[in-house]
């Protein structure tokens, strides 16, 4: 069984901390694709860095950007839809069986567009903003935040399949994600 080492840093500029978990989720997505992989651990591995990464980042970065108007209010409400929508692919990938078949294939692939599309939206119009328009000092303080509670939400096991499903469930109510189609019937 192969160890992923998930780093914990405790400091740093927020931004490149937030582009070191990025690089983190590419390299955990090319195994995933990768049959030869230990898939099985980079999926509980992504799981648990992807939600923690997301919940963290809304949680203390995104308020701190939007106040410092880095970043407008809907920027980030658009980054917490992307962050809905990943949650919810990646919830289909942890639902399924086994890692050697075509629905593992293809929910990987599905995860895979939605976080691919967000890191690229998320690089060019909030973590760019923030460069440039947030102090450096900020960055610091936003990366002491943001690291800390990453790491808090890791320890709590934050990737858990039942932890998923509650997040996507409340993207649900909150209107991030469409209804379910089973609490219309």
């Amino acid at each position: 069984m192969t160890h992923y080492e998930i780093p914990r840093p405790i400091d740093g500029d927020v931004v490149e901390l937030i582009l070191d978990d990025h690089r983190l989720f590419e390299a955990l997505l090319r195994d995933l694709r990768d049959a030869t992989a230990d898939r099985e651990t980079a999926r509980e591995t992504l799981s648990n860095v992807l939600i923690a990464h997301g919940e963290a980042e809304e949680e203390k970065v995104y308020t701190q950007l939007k106040s410092k108007r880095a970043i407008t209010a809907h920027e980030a409400e658009h980054g917490e839809e992307e962050h809905a929508e990943g949650n919810e692919a990646l919830l289909a990938l942890l639902e399924c069986k086994g890692t050697d078949t075509q629905k593992f294939d293809d929910a990987v692939e599905e995860l895979a567009k939605a976080l691919n599309h967000h890191i690229g939206e998320e690089e060019q119009t909030i973590l760019n903003p923030a460069r440039e328009d947030v102090s450096e000092k900020v960055r610091q303080d936003l990366g002491v935040a943001w690291a800390a509670r990453r790491n808090e939400l890791l320890d709590e096991g934050a990737g858990s399949i039942a932890n998923v499903r509650k997040i996507v469930a409340r993207a649900h109510k909150e209107g991030l994600l469409p209804a379910d189609e089973e609490e219309d019937e």
